[in-house]
């Protein structure tokens, strides 16, 4: 298995830590103003429903993307497009695995960066934003909302 080693590894990971032990590690300060506590939400474990499948999932593939090496290996490259390929064919629901596989033949997965894959993931993403009738997202703060937080410090 190839090294994903970087010198950026050697930074304090957002997705690898809790916020006490990502902060105590970048020596952020923890705000002392309380907040007040969210409603409690009702712990039921269940299995997903497709917006909640769907948000985990755009959540997942956008954070893997916005880790992705900054200069893959060819070996690294070619088994993020397989990846794309095999995740296509096996998402839980049917007719989102149908638009997917249609929208990468369409747009084969682009994995010679980082950047060039945060945005084919997130053009990929729009398109279904598109076709639901959400809102698109800004591709340009793709690892602002998924690697390294807003940079008004809100998710500090």
């Amino acid at each position: 298995m190839p090294s994903h080693h970087t010198e950026e590894e050697d930074k304090p990971c957002r997705a690898c830590s809790d916020f006490k032990s990502w902060s105590k590690k970048t020596k952020a300060k923890i705000p002392t103003t309380s907040k007040p506590e969210p409603p409690a939400v009702q712990n039921k474990e269940c299995p997903l429903d497709k917006e909640e499948l769907g948000n985990a999932t755009w959540g997942f593939l956008h954070t893997l993307a916005s880790y992705y090496p900054e200069k893959p290996s060819k070996i690294e490259a070619d088994n993020m497009v397989k990846f794309f390929n095999i995740f296509s064919q096996f998402y839980p629901c049917e007719p989102c695995a149908q638009d997917f596989q249609e929208d990468i033949q369409k747009n084969p997965p682009k994995t010679k960066t980082r950047e060039e894959l945060a945005k084919w993931l997130c053009d990929r993403h729009n398109t279904v934003n598109e076709k639901l009738g959400k809102p698109l997202f800004d591709c340009s703060k793709v690892h602002e909302r998924w690697r390294d937080g807003w940079l008004d410090g809100s998710c500090d």
